[in-house]
């Protein structure tokens, strides 16, 4: 592939299922980086299909084996470089990692995921796990007769992890430095703002996990995200749903949103995920006909990535949050709350009405409805 003289020229291989007819059809996309700019080649067909224009939405970060992305209205799943340039040049640039966050860490979720972004990485799974003893052991099967197994089972096993996927330069090697030392006390003497001295309690109550090699980067990624309801933690009741939506989740915002619903209200599922437009229309569909940025809502939750949540009430844990939350996140309208809620999310981290940094549940009835929907993946194939 050639190099511009003013940029390079990436080229992925990519696909769209159109839900119409049921096809699949295969595009070569190509990303320029002097102007981000895109255009895409039939590939059956063997014609241009997209000439090439301006599309700044789309950062060559958001462009890795696996990811998806939104051109105007079509979701394309890119599944393979396109030519040797861009596999010789972007292969080591997307290296990936197995990434844990420890029970003992999970009130410092946000604060951690901030640091995951702020250093460069992409989150390209991520799902919230109660794992059973018996997963446990499958885990940390490597150390099994090591003196700090049994402490360290029974740690991952009594509390929820979130588990993620880490893309970025270096992967591997920039996670685990950014985690310190394993023990505790020798990171806050070597490494004094890594997370686990920030974090960590000792060697076992350390805060995070981090793939010691690529081989075990790849098995325990696959255990975690092998399938979408590996240690399901939701409860499905007494709950409301938020979903942090995918401008704050690209802008880098997520972690600071969660560190603040932290504070107030525990998080008892998580999961990193996205809809394609139809599902998109059909979860906003109570909002047809009587919500006039109908279209602009459903564009952008289809947009990208999301993160879904299950919101329970930190003081009350029985009773309903839907109301109490929702008067957490705000007016709907960004400008408003900015106004009236200062201190809302929205007010914080929306731009406006449509990008208004979180979806909250609206009516008290619906929050294990919504919740429900999420996270059985009820959307699927829609």
């Amino acid at each position: 592939m050639d190099i511009n003289n003013d940029g390079a020229r990436y080229a992925f291989i990519c696909t769209w299922h159109d839900p119409m007819t049921d096809i699949t059809w295969r595009y070569q996309f190509m990303y320029h980086t002097n102007d981000q700019s895109i255009e895409m080649y039939d590939i059956k067909n063997q014609k241009t299909f997209l000439k090439r224009v301006a599309y700044p939405a789309i950062t060559l970060e958001q462009l890795y084996i696996g990811s998806t992305i939104l051109v105007y209205t079509r979701q394309l799943l890119i599944e393979d470089y396109g030519d040797e340039f861009t596999r010789k040049h972007l292969r080591g640039l997307q290296e990936t990692t197995c990434a844990m966050i420890k029970p003992d860490a999970i009130c410092n979720a946000g604060k951690i995921l901030e640091c995951i972004t702020r250093n460069g990485l992409l989150i390209k799974h991520m799902r919230m796990c109660q794992l059973s003893r018996k997963q446990a052991e499958e885990f940390y099967n490597v150390h099994q007769g090591k003196p700090f197994y049994e402490s360290l089972i029974q740690l991952i096993s009594n509390g929820p992890v979130i588990a993620m996927e880490l893309v970025g330069e270096n992967a591997l090697c920039r996670w685990r430095l950014l985690l310190g030392p394993t023990s505790t006390e020798v990171a806050r003497i070597k490494a004094p703002s890594s997370i686990r001295a920030q974090f960590g309690t000792d060697t076992t109550m350390n805060a995070c996990h981090g793939s010691d090699s690529h081989e075990n980067a790849r098995i325990e990624t696959l255990f975690f995200f092998r399938c979408w309801n590996m240690g399901m933690s939701a409860r499905f009741r007494n709950c409301t749903l938020c979903i942090i939506r995918p401008h704050a989740v690209m802008s880098g915002c997520a972690g600071a949103i969660l560190d603040r619903i932290l504070c107030q209200f525990d998080v008892t599922a998580m999961e990193l995920t996205q809809f394609s437009r139809h599902a998109a229309a059909d979860f906003l569909a109570v909002y047809q006909g009587i919500c006039p940025d109908f279209c602009s809502m459903t564009h952008e939750l289809a947009s990208g990535d999301f993160i879904i949540l299950e919101i329970v009430d930190k003081e009350n844990p029985c009773s309903n949050p839907v109301n109490k939350f929702r008067e957490f996140c705000g007016p709907a309208d960004s400008c408003i709350a900015r106004a009236l809620r200062p201190r809302s999310l929205r007010a914080e981290f929306g731009i406006n009405k449509v990008k208004n940094a979180v979806h909250c549940t609206d009516i008290p009835d619906d929050g294990e409805l919504e919740v429900g929907y999420m996270f059985t993946h009820q959307w699927e194939g829609r």
